[in-house]
């Protein structure tokens, strides 16, 4: 029947209207609702997190805390919240390691009364180089806690550069970061820091080098130490470290540059490291050094080699140095490769007349900014200098300012750091940066 026909039609036709209706409105309804996050595996979202805190979000956590009247009287963890001023105030830093300068010529040293009041009349300076390695100790055990493979090198960097701003409640040029923090990976032995936007990821195999400088009034504490996620590099690492500590233990008034170099080379030389069936002598990377520290300058002038030489300058009474020593199992010797991270306006740099304005903005602010400190090009970004790639190019060209590229090996090799700051007191020889890690 055409009629009863005719009426089942317009029925499917109502109730496919109503369902058009219906997916309509839920079609609306989803678009309303904020769209949910793609999920993501555990290891991207809170194992391994990607971002860090913001110049802004440091600079008042600082201001809270140089406020916050009530703390803890130890120091949390495993996350160290406490600046090393609350918990130290009213008491003086943690002394370093300490011990008498070698040699029969200098036994007298430890009971003199002139040396005695020297090392008083030295305390201030003391107090200050103790205040910036008790930070350093602090941030680099926390660091030490959490670090593995699986992090990016960036993340790595960032979140430790803060969290000394944080304990050393950091003040520009008062107080605070002393160098772009080193992260140099394998063959690379120094002078690697992720520059904006790295995606390096710390990998299972890598040997990576970890240095740290922070500083007070420009009094810098520079330490390094060497980790690694597989077993088979701990001879390369444990050398390292011994050839290190017979270079602290040589170290002394009076002691001459290349009796510590050559102390330093007879430990290194003998160690051995297997690889892949294959035995390698582990080899001082030769053309690498320690150095002398002087106020806002990391490296004085004083080279403390690290292998036999014919430098016969002598250690003096008063001065602080850093004694670094690189093991390697390539060929012992580096060459500048990659990009360029570290940079640090010239000691006495001429005075030069940049004609580009923008040329000229960018040295006064890292004369403001940094002094003659390293910087890198993370830290221009972060203080809103964000285009300062060919600016940067044309006072490195000036000779104004200093560019310090990556230092690498062969390509394969493995290369291992460790390096402790010590101050030569009047009476004695303090270790500062010595810790319970290395």
């Amino acid at each position: 029947m055409p009629p009863k026909k005719a009426q089942g039609k317009k029925k499917e036709e109502d109730l496919d209207a109503l369902l058009a209706d219906l997916k309509l409105k839920d079609a609306k309804k989803a678009a309303s609702k904020k769209p949910e996050a793609t999920p993501k595996k555990k290891a991207n979202s809170s194992e391994f997190p990607e971002t860090w805190a913001t110049k802004a979000e440091i600079d008042a956590l600082i201001a809270q805390k140089a406020a916050q009247k009530e703390w803890p009287t130890e120091q949390t963890k495993p996350e160290p919240i406490v600046p090393v001023d609350v918990l130290y105030k009213g008491k003086k830093f943690p002394v370093g390691e300490v011990s008498d300068h070698p040699g029969d010529f200098n036994t007298f040293r430890t009971s003199s009364a002139e040396k005695k009041q020297k090392d008083r009349n030295f305390e201030k300076e003391l107090e200050e180089a103790r205040r910036t390695a008790e930070v350093h100790r602090t941030a680099r055990q926390w660091l030490q806690s959490w670090v593995k493979p699986g992090y990016k090198m960036q993340y790595i960097a960032e979140t430790t550069e803060n969290k000394v701003r944080e304990l050393i409640l950091a003040d520009g040029l008062n107080g605070g970061i002393g160098f772009p923090m080193g992260c140099s990976l394998n063959e690379c032995a120094a002078h690697y820091s992720p520059n904006p936007g790295d995606t390096r990821v710390l990998k299972t195999d890598d040997v990576v080098k970890f240095d740290i400088g922070i500083h007070t009034n420009g009094r810098i504490i520079d330490s390094a130490w060497t980790m690694c996620w597989n077993d088979r590099y701990l001879p390369l690492l444990n050398t390292v470290k011994e050839a290190t500590n017979v270079g602290l233990k040589t170290a002394g008034i009076d002691v001459r540059l290349c009796d510590i170099g050559e102390a330093i080379q007879e430990v290194m030389e003998a160690g051995e490291i297997e690889l892949n069936g294959k035995t390698h002598k582990i080899r001082c990377v030769r053309n690498l050094c320690g150095h002398n520290i002087e106020r806002y300058r990391i490296h004085g002038g004083k080279s403390v080699p690290i292998v036999k030489s014919d430098d016969q300058t002598k250690m003096e009474e008063n001065e602080f140095f850093a004694i670094e020593t690189f093991g390697t199992t390539g060929k012992g010797y580096v060459e500048e490769s990659g990009d360029c991270s570290h940079y640090a306006k010239i000691h006495n740099a001429p005075a030069v007349n940049f004609p580009v304005a923008k040329d000229r903005h960018l040295l006064n602010f890292i004369t403001e900014k940094f002094g003659t400190l390293p910087f890198c090009r993370r830290y221009l970004d972060r203080l809103g200098e964000n285009k300062h790639i060919v600016s940067l190019k044309h006072l490195v060209d000036a000779d104004v300012v200093q560019a310090y590229p990556p230092l690498v090996d062969v390509m394969g090799s493995y290369t291992a750091q460790f390096e402790h700051t010590f101050v030569l007191r009047p009476t004695c020889k303090e270790i500062l940066s010595r810790g319970e890690d290395y």
